[in-house]
């Protein structure tokens, strides 16, 4: 007999936000912590554009057992910058990310 076939996961396109926004993997967060984290990554987006001329922000999100590890990448004139954390909370890992992206962009 056949074995019933298991639902195969496609990975989902990712959210795009303003159109220099990527977000990958933050599908299954609610609507209100998603309220509040695009809040936050629109204003670091925006900071990223005006202080540094930054063309695209791009955060891809894996949900572990018990934490949460966030990549982020920016594109500014050509070049790619990119930081990563991983913690319990998902606010601080997307904070955490921003801000290690600022302090690459500044140096």
């Amino acid at each position: 007999m056949d074995e019933p076939r298991q639902p195969i996961e496609l990975p989902s396109e990712p959210q795009v936000l303003g159109g220099n926004i990527e977000l990958g993997g933050f599908r299954h967060l609610d609507s209100g912590t998603m309220i509040v984290l695009k809040k936050i990554i629109g204003n670091y987006a925006r900071k990223f554009a005006d202080t540094h001329g930054s063309e695209k922000l791009s955060l891809n999100m894996t949900c572990h057992a018990d934490a949460v590890t966030l990549t982020g990448s920016v594109l500014c004139r050509g070049e790619t910058v990119t930081a990563d954390h991983t913690d319990k909370n998902v606010f601080y890992v997307v904070d955490a990310v921003l801000k290690k992206l600022e302090q690459q962009l500044t140096k």
